[in-house]
This record gives C-alpha cells, sequence and structure tokens, in this order.
C-alpha cells in the first residue's frame, strides 16, 4: 500500500452551496420531527470557497452521544485545513431510543411467552421492584448480578439456551430464527451522510468512537473508493466479556433499561444488543478483505468496559496490520484512559485521557500523512512540528 500525503484541494462556491444545501435538509427533516432529541442535531464547519483544504472528515460519535461528542477534535481538524462534518449516528437524533435506534428484539413468539413467565417468577419480579426509578441514580447489574439475571432466565426458560448458542456464533443464520434486529441501519444511514458529501472535491476521510468507530469501518469498506483513510477510536467489533455478551442479548424480556454517555437517558438494552451485532457484520471477512487497502489508525485502550481488545487486534491483523499501512496504538492500563478516550471531560470509570492533546495531533498526523508516531501518544508533551492542541480553557 502506497501512503499519499495530501494534495490540498480547492471547493468552489457551487460545491460547497450544493453539500450545505443536503446537510440542512437533513437538519431540517430533524428539527421538525417533535421528538427530535435535544442538541442532537448534525453540524459542519467548512472553508470559504477558494480556499484550499486537506479533504473532508466525516465523524461519528459514540453510541447513545450526540455529534459534539468531538467537537474540539472537530475544530482543532477545521482550524488546520480540514472540512468537517459531524453526523448524527443512525437513529440517534431522536428520543425514545425503544422507538428510533437501531435494535435488536427477540420475535413476538419467542418474547411474549418470555414475558409472561417473567411475570410469574417471583425472584425476577423482586429484582424489577426494586431498580431504582430515578434515571440518575441508575446502576447497570454488576457481573454477579447479571450471571444470576441470565441463569434465572435460563431456569425458566430452557429454550433460552439455544437462542444463546444463535447469539453467540458470528453470523449464525438461526439468529435470525430468534430475532428481529435492524442493526445494519448503521451502515444505510451512514450512506446517507456520505452522499450529502457528494459534491465535495477531494479525499473523504472518515474518523468514529466505539459504534460509531465500527460505523467508520463498515462504511469505508461499502464505499472504498470515496474513503480514504479511516480513524477507529475503540471500535465496538464485539463486547468486551463473554458474560455481558451473554447477558444483552438475553436482557430484553426483563424490561431493564441502560444508560450512556448521558445518565438522565435511558435506551433498551436491546439497542446496545443491536450495536454489538453491527460489529460482528464488520468483521465478515469480505469487509476485511476490502478494509486491507484502506489505511486505518486505532487507538485501543486496555482499560475497556465497551469493546473486547482481543477482537480489535485481531481484526487489525486479519486487515494486514503494519505490513499493510494500518497503524495500531493500545493505552496500557497504567496510563488510565478509558473508553471514550475523545473528549478529556469525559470521566468513565473514574478516568479520562490525559494524552488528548497528542492523540489529536497523531489523529492529524495520519489523516495528513499515513503515519503515526507512536512516543508522541504516550507523551504529555506535545510534538512541536505538528499544529499545537490549544489547552482546555
Amino acid at each position: 500500500m502506497n501512503i499519499i500525503p495530501n494534495t490540498p484541494v480547492t471547493p468552489t462556491s457551487d460545491q460547497l452551496n450544493q453539500t450545505r444545501q443536503k446537510i440542512d435538509a437533513y437538519i431540517h427533516n430533524i428539527d421538525i420531527n417533535p421528538k427530535h432529541r435535544a442538541g442532537a442535531y448534525p453540524y459542519y464547519l467548512f472553508h470559504n470557497a477558494g480556499e484550499s483544504i486537506r479533504g473532508t472528515v466525516l465523524l461519528f460519535h459514540g453510541f447513545s452521544g450526540k455529534p459534539d461528542q468531538m467537537w474540539r477534535l472537530a475544530d482543532y481538524l477545521f482550524r488546520n485545513g480540514f472540512n468537517v462534518y459531524q453526523a448524527t449516528l443512525a437513529g440517534h437524533a431522536f428520543l425514545p431510543a425503544q422507538e428510533f435506534w437501531p435494535q435488536v428484539d427477540l420475535k413476538p413468539e419467542i418474547l411474549n411467552p418470555l414475558k409472561a413467565k417473567v411475570k410469574q417468577d417471583p425472584v425476577l419480579q423482586n429484582y424489577i421492584a426494586n431498580l431504582p426509578t430515578d434515571p440518575g441514580k441508575f446502576q447497570r447489574p454488576g457481573y454477579l448480578q447479571q450471571i444470576g439475571l441470565v441463569s434465572r432466565l435460563l431456569m425458566i426458560e430452557p429454550h433460552l439456551l439455544d437462542i444463546v448458542a444463535a447469539a453467540e456464533r458470528d453470523n449464525d443464520p438461526e439468529f435470525e430464527d430468534y430475532f428481529n434486529s435492524n442493526h445494519m441501519d448503521y451502515l444505510t444511514d451512514a450512506r446517507s451522510r456520505l452522499a450529502e458529501l457528494e459534491a465535495m472535491p477531494g479525499p473523504i476521510y472518515i474518523i468514529g468512537l466505539s459504534v460509531g468507530g465500527s460505523t467508520a469501518l463498515a462504511l469505508a469498506a461499502d464505499q472504498p473508493n470515496r474513503i480514504e483513510r479511516v480513524v477507529a477510536y475503540a471500535p465496538l467489533l464485539k463486547i468486551y466479556d463473554k458474560q455481558r455478551e451473554q447477558y444483552i442479548e438475553l436482557a430484553g424480556p426483563l424490561d431493564i433499561s441502560e444508560t450512556g454517555w448521558d445518565p438522565t437517558l435511558r435506551f433498551p438494552v436491546g439497542a446496545f444488543t443491536a450495536a454489538a451485532r453491527f460489529g460482528t457484520f464488520v468483521r465478515q471477512s469480505e469487509n476485511i478483505n476490502t478494509l486491507q487497502n484502506i489505511p486505518i489508525f486505532m487507538p485501543l485502550t486496555e482499560n475497556e468496559d465497551a469493546a473486547s481488545v482481543g477482537t480489535n487486534k485481531a481484526f487489525f491483523e486479519a486487515i494486514g496490520g503494519e505490513n499493510k499501512g494500518h497503524r495500531c496504538y493500545l493505552y496500557p492500563t497504567r496510563d488510565l484512559v478509558p473508553h471514550p478516550m475523545v473528549d478529556p471531560t469525559t470521566i468513565s470509570q473514574g478516568m479520562t485521557n490525559r494524552f488528548w492533546q497528542s492523540l489529536y495531533q497523531e489523529t492529524f498526523r495520519f489523516l495528513s500523512t499515513g503515519e503515526v508516531n507512536y512516543r508522541n501518544l504516550s507523551s504529555l508533551d506535545q510534538d512541536s512540528d505538528l499544529p499545537q492542541v490549544p489547552a482546555l480553557s
């Protein structure tokens, strides 16, 4: 793979207007929907007509997040020569989540009888009755609780063993016998966002965090002739823990909701299941074969509470690793970098990313040249040869 540095392009007024009109039409359709989600609007930062740019960056936020989740990175890239479009993940511009977000549900002929059994089970009903109703006091079931809930469900409905097996195996054809799923909406919606950039000249780069990272990878595999390079921060290609995976696949009948970046926002477990199922799609062999020829940078962290590090590392090797021009960096446990590593103000598991400025710099370097300086990623001092990232104000 030959890495070619940015070749500046100069969008015309007509090209910029065509692009703005398409994105503005999408934003308008969100705005007129009475169920639009406050603050979840996509936005763009475009240089003036006649100004040379390095290309256009399309960004996808993380699961349950909003487009402004990576605004500091978007601003840094814009100020240093890129046009930027912060898109919205499929359905995430609207609420309630159970109505709009991609979701996996047991088929009604399985779900409804199981719900009836759950309502008749005193142990499960006692657990559900003691869950806090205040979203601000939400606590995800702990590891042992998740094991207990899954075990109880298997006890009252042994047929769930077959469902577990179909859900655990990648691309098992029996999955569709048990589940309804629209997880592929992540890709079809991303195609629409990319189509809005059709008139924009020059290369298109994709950046994504978590589920946004898997969406970025899927879109690049789907549109390899349009996508120049991809940066996927901790992409959710598989759930980090097998027990957690079982829980999210089977907990739907319990009607237990989860919370994400916004502690007041609740979504059904099946929405997270859809995100995980989409990761399975990204790992299909045809996508891996295509992605071998598109330079990818994957920053990962050992302090994961969402994505499987082992799966991500195996995926990196499957697409050809360093020999194919890809780059991967794993923050060690001692660096205390959490899964949402891009925003330095986001606290997860009591951690924030103190190396965020060097991460921005290396993202810029990779988009510009296809290279990464791993030493800089572990440094609190920025590389003086790259544009400086402003400190938090």
